[in-house]
């Protein structure tokens, strides 16, 4: 059953970013009569984390234009009561009440709520290594952790940086401080970059930083930080028995569900650490709600729990939460991870699972790789395209795919995702009726050319388990 807000009751959300205001916006729609309260202890609502990289680069130069709405928007238009730093530290379903701090008193306040939706999202992973605490070492999450790298690159001499991280976040800094003149060196502690990516398909992104000027160190454990000349800002990075010298850092070695304020109110984590939801965003709690980063979501490949922190998970789930919080029935679909990033001149785009990932997952996957060309072969400006497609043995259906090339990937990933979502096979994909005019696609698309030789490996002597 979901919570639903008594006429003229209270609903409290704590967390004021894509889940929070998603589901704050939604309920207020659904319900004029109630009251909205949202507790952020931050100092900005509803940004769009995703542009901060852009931001830092400088190719966005205003603050404000990553700020879809501010507080006063809230208040005034949608009536919703944003109380900006304010800390929640406690909340009791039982007696219904949420706990916070505010900057201006030490005094914690209570406010009490007839349905609570959780959105307090995920926090970025500092290492716990020597010489962490130094000057010039950030993380990257917030717009306020984006202020403070902006600031740092205007007021500082920066030659040098290390980014700790080469998933998409840490790819994305890479390219950002490139862009600025910063020479950089990318560490990952793990045998290639993006490692969500299979390897061979993350080897075209490490040509990629290389053709660049990028330094590129795989395999590599990051063991400490040690100050410069000055003996007070941070001068090198400790990794494989060597002295790296650097000007700055970045840790972009991850986030982790924000669960305290669930965790200690009683609510139940799922096999992922964050908050164990239904379809309905519903929790333990019959009283609570828990949206976005925090909170778990359904694989729609393999239809377990999963974590998968993304932007446009986080306010489709809020808005679910929103609705449901004021006595609604709404469902969140699921994901299947589907994401793109620009690293450099190439769109790098997946969806669904990786090789690796659908063996862990106790899958028997195969898959093909084809690289062809984004346009007509005839048209100027065509450029190669890579597709990996992964499939299940025996039945083919579809379990993923990355697609990686200068122009097109953005525009193939989104077909095989709707492909997941209809638990399609390779041969179902093969038959899909795709756009083509030479400017945008070779009559036979480089997607439909993947699955037919998928359907072809399928149907070869012994190729089914």
């Amino acid at each position: 059953m979901s919570p639903a807000v008594r006429e003229g009751g209270r609903l409290v959300v704590v967390g004021g970013d894509a889940a929070g205001m998603s589901a704050a916006s939604r309920a207020r729609r659904l319900r004029p009569d109630i009251e909205i309260i949202v507790l952020e202890r931050g100092r900005d609502v509803s940004y769009s984390a995703c542009s901060t990289p852009y931001y830092i680069a400088g190719l966005i130069g205003d603050r404000n234009a990553l700020i879809a709405h501010d507080a006063a928007f809230f208040r005034a238009e949608r009536r919703i009561d944003v109380r900006l730093g304010a800390d929640a530290i406690a909340a009791d379903p039982k007696r219904r009440t949420v706990t916070y701090r505010t900057d201006a008193s030490e005094t914690p306040q209570s406010v009490g709520f007839d349905a609570l939706v959780i959105a307090t999202g995920a926090s970025p992973v500092r290492l716990p290594i020597p010489g962490s605490e130094l000057p010039g070492i950030f993380v990257l999450r917030t717009l306020a952790h984006a202020d403070a790298i902006r600031d740092f690159l205007k007021n500082e001499p920066v030659a040098n940086a290390a980014v700790l991280g080469a998933g998409y976040v840490g790819l994305e800094m890479v390219e950002a401080l490139h862009s600025r003149g910063i020479a950089v060196t990318v560490l990952e502690a793990l045998p290639h970059v993006l490692p969500s990516h299979d390897a061979d398909m993350s080897e075209l992104v490490e040509q990629e930083l290389l053709a660049k000027g990028v330094i590129v160190s795989k395999a590599t454990k990051v063991e400490g930080f040690e100050s410069g000349a000055d003996g007070r800002r941070i001068g090198y990075v400790l990794a494989g028995g060597r002295r790296l010298p650097t000007d700055m850092v970045v840790m972009a070695v991850g986030v982790r569900p924000e669960t305290a304020l669930a965790s200690s109110a009683g609510i139940e984590l799922g096999r992922t650490g964050a908050i164990k939801v239904d379809g309905r965003q519903a929790t333990s709690e019959t009283s609570v709600l828990a949206a976005g980063d925090c909170s778990e979501a359904t694989h729609i490949v393999t239809a377990r729990p999963t974590w998968i922190p993304l932007g446009t998970t986080a306010n489709k789930q809020g808005r679910v939460a929103g609705e449901n919080a004021v006595g609604g029935n709404a469902r969140f679909a699921g994901v299947a991870g589907t994401n793109v990033t620009k690293v450099f001149d190439l769109e790098v785009a997946q969806t669904g699972l990786s090789s690796e990932g659908a063996r862990k997952e106790g899958l028997d996957p195969d898959s093909v790789r084809i690289t062809d060309l984004s346009r007509s072969r005839a048209y100027p400006g065509a450029l190669p395209i890579t597709v990996k497609l992964i499939f299940e043995r025996g039945g083919g259906r579809v379990l993923g795919a990355q697609i990686i090339g200068k122009e097109g990937a953005a525009k193939r990933i989104d077909t095989v995702a709707a492909a997941l979502a209809g638990r399609m096979t390779v041969a179902d994909l093969e038959g899909i009726d795709m756009s083509y005019a030479p400017p945008f696609s070779p009559v036979w698309d480089p997607l439909l050319i993947a699955a037919q030789q998928a359907a072809k490996k399928l149907r070869r002597p012994g190729a089914s388990s």
